[in-house]
């Protein structure tokens, strides 16, 4: 599904319109990466990061695309001041001794339609793991100072322990404070560069 008022399409897989080859630059300003995990076992918290920067390299054969992002971990925001600078902590991110989350891209798969995955690297406080994103394409436009912009949500499920943020607190009637698994929620649009 394309909503591109730019002639410029590239239509390598069948069926499916797809962007312009080119670099773009993630635009903050239009882009969310937000996080879900469990509390107390009953609820769900739900966080953002506020700083970040990346891009998206879109190559004429779609599959050798890639992607590249670098976040601030203290830019961490669950509208709790106290939560927040416990994640900051070394129980959590250890924002000071590693001030960067970062993911890069190594393959890209196309599964239906408008929808991809994307494997990549993860390195979340100094441990790099290997994750999939679940990817939607939603469609290219051209924005009215001129600019090619992209757009595409992605999601993919961790588990924190896995990258060493193994803190938790028992609680008295069974389970445990934050739960192991973490929902990434993206939501980008990119400006060609």
């Amino acid at each position: 599904m394309s909503t591109s008022a730019s002639t410029e399409t590239t239509r390598t897989i069948p069926g499916v319109d797809l962007p312009p080859a080119g670099a773009y630059q993630i635009d903050p300003a239009h882009t969310d990466v937000e996080f879900v995990a469990r509390h107390l076992g009953i609820s769900k918290v739900r966080g953002r990061f506020a700083a970040f920067s990346g891009t998206v390299e879109i190559a004429e054969d779609p599959l050798v695309s890639s992607v590249e992002v670098t976040i601030e971990a203290a830019s961490i925001d669950t509208r709790s001041e106290d939560r927040d600078a416990h994640l900051r902590s070394g129980d959590f991110l250890d924002v000071e001794a590693h001030p960067h989350l970062t993911f890069r891209s190594t393959g890209v798969r196309h599964t239906r339609g408008d929808r991809f995955e994307v494997d990549g690297e993860l390195t979340v406080r100094g441990v790099t793991r290997p994750v999939t994103l679940d990817v939607q394409y939603l469609g290219t436009a051209r924005d009215p100072w001129g600019g090619d912009r992209i757009a595409f949500t992605a999601s993919t499920e961790l588990d924190r322990e896995a990258f060493g943020l193994t803190w938790n607190q028992a609680l008295e009637t069974g389970g445990v404070l934050v739960g192991k698994k973490v929902r990434i929620e993206l939501d980008v649009q990119a400006v060609r560069s």
